[in-house]
């Protein structure tokens, strides 16, 4: 049995956990996500494989345990940042931009490269129920002005927000149009964006 370090076994495990998250995303960061696997991990933090056995009984469970604890901070950015802007316009507006905020600045790299990993059902469902927590504020948003089917428009949105962080890696050197692309065509779909009020005289 590993040593425990922590006053209590729970504390130990739980230390240990975040440990073997931590090293597990630093594995994908670092050599992608076909280099994560249990052996990979067991090596990289000095444990048997059946000590890992402890805290993770398949690949895919690992990988739903990343992008499940970090699923929940990422929606809380998210959040916050839809909790600002008064109308609905601006509330899209920042929600795309924190999306592709967090999805191309290398914060959660794992996880968003996690999330589209082929997994088996049970783990595909446990990080949809996760992945779900991302619209919610969206899906308010859209509700409370009138928009109809506010969870499907959601969805919609989303698709541009993941279109635009797949061509935002690809073209590093456009990824601020990119972003300003994805906003003026959810926001203004492919018509020209408001110019605002003219001056009467002009």
């Amino acid at each position: 049995m590993p040593r425990i370090s922590e006053p209590t076994v729970a504390e130990h495990r739980a230390r240990q956990l975040r440990t073997l998250l931590d090293a597990a995303r630093a594995l994908v960061a670092e050599e992608g996500i076909e280099a994560l696997s249990l052996a990979a991990l067991a090596r990289r933090v000095g444990l048997s494989r059946p000590s890992l056995y402890e805290y993770f009984r398949s690949k895919d469970d690992l990988v739903a345990a990343i992008v499940e604890e970090e699923l929940p901070r990422w929606a809380a950015h998210v959040e916050r940042a839809l909790a600002g802007p008064p109308d609905l316009v601006a509330k899209v507006d920042a929600y795309i931009r924190a999306q592709l905020e967090v999805m191309t600045d290398g914060r959660h790299a794992a996880a968003v490269q996690l999330v589209e990993h082929a997994l088996a059902e049970p783990a595909r469902e446990r990080i949809r129920d996760g992945h779900a927590q991302l619209l919610r504020p969206l899906v308010a948003a859209l509700a409370d002005s009138g928009v109809p089917e506010p969870e499907l428009r959601a969805e919609l949105i989303q698709g541009i927000v993941e279109a635009a962080a797949d061509a935002a890696q690809r073209r590093a050197d456009r990824a601020a149009a990119v972003v300003e692309a994805a906003v003026a065509q959810a926001v203004h779909g492919l018509a020209a964006p408001d110019p605002g009020p003219r001056d009467q005289d002009s």
